[in-house]
């Protein structure tokens, strides 16, 4: 059995699963960290599935003439050859001492006798699942602000996702940024200034206003955002979503906000936010928004001449068909 210093904390193997690039870097820099606070000199070796040679990790696992301790780091095993994986199934027959395997595997059975053998060697398991719902990335946000020592408003999480987009890293990075130049509560008024005015030209805002029936607001968020630079593409993406959400909430029927997020894949303001968006509408008028909505996604993705029209035209028949009663 491998021998670990009790100070580390960690396990002789450990695996990182999941797709989330970003979740499974910091897993694997917070173990590589916890070896290292044990031994200053941690050897760490690096094994990639595309190229391997068979035998390989067996030669890095062979003893050392001047001993230390090591870490070896098996990158992509969802794409392991049946060398890697024949070598990993021959260590953990016979570990060596003094090491830590560490296997990340994104997804996908390739592989999944290996795994097997590992967890049942009591390997820690570190999930990074893939974070892709406007509610995962708004708790992620939420995480990532805690993580850093600080506390951000639900407001201050919302603009900074509508900010920034989908990108965990940009995401991170953006966190990071308010956490070291500001102080303080994290509340929607800083993130709108450290964004440098991006809030108030998204397609959210433009969106907004749209389904508000404020169509003279609308249409001015959509030149102010066009003139800075915006595609039209996300800003039809963003009404269709609006409008997704708004439908899948007044189908769901009533219930706690937190409840209703689980089952729609929301986050709980969300839900909240599309119960209000709801008022002044009836189905009918939905429908047509949709429909005008299908359209603008059609044109300005090569189908139309005019892609800026195309989306007047939708914001146009959008509040039209709020306001009709």
């Amino acid at each position: 059995m491998t021998i670990h210093a009790p100070t580390t904390g960690v396990p002789p193997y450990v695996l990182i699963s999941g797709p989330e690039s970003v979740l499974a870097e910091r897993a694997l820099d917070a173990t590589l960290e916890a070896l290292r606070a044990s031994d200053p000199d941690l050897e760490v070796i690096k094994l990639y599935s595309e190229g391997y040679e068979s035998g390989t990790l067996i030669m890095h696992a062979s003893p050392s003439l001047f001993g230390g301790t090591k870490a070896i780091v098996v990158f992509n095993f969802d794409e392991a050859p049946d060398e890697l994986q024949a070598d990993v199934l021959a260590y953990l027959a016979a570990p060596a001492e003094e090491i830590t395997l560490i296997v990340a595997h994104k997804s996908g059975t390739r592989g999944k006798k290996v795994l097997d053998t590992l967890k049942r060697a009591g390997a820690r398991v570190v999930d990074a699942p893939l974070i892709k719902s406007e509610g995962d990335k708004a708790q992620f946000v939420a995480n990532e602000f805690r993580r850093q020592g600080r506390k951000a408003t639900p407001g201050a999480v919302r603009a900074l996702v509508e900010a920034v987009g989908k990108d965990l890293r940009e995401l991170t990075a953006a966190c990071t940024q308010l956490v070291v130049d500001t102080r303080g509560l994290v509340d929607e008024a800083l993130v709108e200034t450290y964004q440098g005015g991006k809030v108030e030209t998204t397609g959210f805002k433009v969106a907004d206003a749209a389904i508000a029936g404020n169509a003279g607001e609308a249409l001015r968020l959509l030149r102010h955002a066009i003139s800075a630079g915006d595609s039209p593409v996300p800003i039809v993406a963003v009404l269709a979503m609006q409008l997704r959400q708004m439908v899948k909430v007044a189908s769901a029927g009533r219930g706690p906000s937190a409840q209703l997020a689980k089952t729609l894949a929301m986050a709980p303001w969300q839900v909240d936010q599309a119960r209000r968006k709801l008022n002044g509408w009836d189905p009918e008028g939905v429908g047509r928004a949709i429909q005008a909505v299908a359209a603008a996604d059609f044109e300005v993705k090569g189908g139309g001449r005019d892609p800026v029209y195309a989306v007047e035209r939708a914001i146009l028949t959008i509040s039209r068909a709020r306001n009709i009663r």
